[in-house]
């Protein structure tokens, strides 16, 4: 049993145990359908995992969870329409690491960190920093040589203004004392096919969303971003290994519900998750397919991510000026 399964049965066994003292009307819970909101389109990594886990709950809950897509903005529309919805734990939010950074980037009808109640940081997955096999990077060190030869000359790109791929490249542009050429698209569909085409040099994405490509042989990986190495790319070094110590990023996703949510409701949702989490072909499923290290963090270790996220990223927006798309 890996590391991360045996905190996970841990968990369960934990909450069990305390689900014994959850109030009544806890315990009922739910009474009737459940919304779970998505502010992103289908497809992506989102959208597949608010219904993995929406499945498995309406199957242990014996009430549906029902996912509702409202799109744009970044994740603000849908986000901005769960913070005005009761909190009677009928409504919950699946949403990506976006939440902690668009903050920053734009005027939002909402308060991030006041407007939500944390229900569980499901997992993290490092970005990969990739390039054409065509391309002449084999590693790192060969992007920093072109880029110095040649000032603005190497291209990279994200999936967005302000995505954690954008700020990542950033901070590394500025520890490697480079300057690179940020491409941001609407998605990573477009800057994939650009990757792909090699219009662009380098393509930067979370692990999940190039794993294929890498491992047949249509783009090559030079880093991750981890403080580890993927476990879907355990032969790819990490920025930390080539030298830029310390250096760690990760796309993550998580769930909150609007804030005043009834905390019995959440411990027995977070219940509920971490024996979902916990099943096999679930954890599998998160790991393989959306290249996630699962962390199933407790309430309390969520929110405190949040904002361990929005102050690290928030700074480097203001520091460096970025602006939304």
């Amino acid at each position: 049993m890996t590391r991360a399964a045996t905190r996970i049965a841990a968990l369960a066994a934990c909450l069990i145990v305390s689900m014994a003292s959850v109030p009544a009307t806890a315990q009922d819970w739910p009474t009737k359908p459940v919304k779970v909101v998505v502010p992103f389109p289908p497809g992506g990594s989102v959208d597949p995992l608010a219904r993995l886990l929406g499945a498995k709950l309406s199957e242990s809950l014996g009430q549906q969870f029902i996912v509702e897509n409202r799109t744009g903005a970044s994740g603000a529309i849908g986000t901005a329409y769960a913070a005005k919805q009761p909190a009677d734990g009928y409504t919950f939010v699946v949403t990506f690491d976006t939440h902690a950074i668009i903050p920053f980037l734009q005027k939002l009808p909402y308060d991030t960190e006041k407007d939500f109640d944390p229900v569980m940081l499901v997992g993290t997955a490092p970005l990969a920093i990739t390039t054409q096999p065509s391309k002449p990077y084999r590693e790192i060190a060969d992007v920093i040589a072109a880029a110095k030869a040649k000032p603005d000359s190497v291209t990279f790109g994200s999936i967005g203004n302000g995505s954690v791929g954008h700020l990542s490249m950033t901070v590394f542009m500025q520890r490697a004392g480079v300057k690179l050429v940020h491409v941001p698209y609407k998605g990573g569909g477009p800057m994939m096919q650009d990757a792909l085409g090699g219009a662009i040099e380098l393509g930067v994405a979370s692990v999940a969303a190039l794993a294929a490509n890498v491992k047949g042989g249509k783009l090559r990986a030079i880093a991750t971003t981890g403080a580890k190495r993927a476990h879907t790319m355990p032969e790819v070094p990490t920025l930390a290994e080539r030298g830029y110590e310390g250096f760690a990023a990760a796309d993550w996703w998580m769930i909150v519900a609007p804030a005043g949510t009834p905390k019995p409701v959440i411990a027995k949702l977070h219940a509920e998750l971490v024996k979902a989490i916990g099943l096999p072909e679930i954890h599998k499923n998160l790991s393989e397919t959306l290249g996630m290290d699962v962390v199933a963090a407790s309430p309390e270790e969520t929110q405190k991510f949040l904002l361990s996220e929005m102050a690290r990223w928030g700074k480097v927006v203001r520091d460096n000026d970025i602006r939304a798309d």
